[in-house]
């Protein structure tokens, strides 16, 4: 039986959590740093179950992107993994259908996240855009480009009107900025 829960972060066990980390290490084969982490937690967690174990995850989690002079409020999608062996069975897009609902129905401006190449097909089948601007990181020295990034970013505006071909600045973060 799959079962679709979406939680806060704070709503969630230790073990909960714990088997959320191991499933992000596992599906990123260990490239998932203590910095991705901290981009994963703090949001909504999409966690599909089967059988009563984590098979899907994914979160969404709010930062500010400038856009057009506005900063606007994004829920950004973060840790989106399923498990090795439960692939190609929908389980991605029960995570995204339910961080997309929660996305439309809290009050962000924008939703956008960084695709993996391997992700792209299933983002952009669900109407996700790809941005086609340069991006850039709002530091604590200013704003610097972000070129390694262009091509990479998807939005799915919800409440407000994109050039999709501006430039689009995420707030600064350690680790990975998008």
């Amino acid at each position: 039986m799959t079962d679709i829960r979406t939680a806060h972060t704070s709503e969630l066990t230790a073990a909960e959590l714990f088997a959320v980390r191991t499933l992000l290490n596992d599906a990123f084969e260990g490239d998932f740093t203590d910095e991705d982490w901290d981009h994963t937690v703090g949001g909504m967690h999409a966690l599909v179950r089967e059988d009563g174990e984590l098979v899907a995850h994914g979160s969404l989690v709010q930062r500010r992107l400038l856009h057009g002079g506005r900063a606007l409020r994004t829920g950004y999608v973060e840790g989106v993994a399923v498990r090795a062996d439960r692939r190609r069975r929908g389980h991605a897009s029960a995570v995204m259908d339910a961080l997309e609902r929660v996305l439309r129905e809290g009050c962000y401006e924008l939703g956008a996240l960084g695709a993996a190449d391997e992700a792209v097909p299933l983002y952009a089948g669900r109407g996700w855009k790809p941005w086609r601007g340069p991006s850039a990181v709002l530091t604590p020295t200013g704003i610097e480009r972000t070129p390694e990034e262009d091509g990479s970013v998807f939005v799915l505006p919800v409440g407000t009107k994109l050039d999709l071909d501006g430039e689009l600045v995420c707030d600064w973060r350690p680790g990975d900025a998008w």
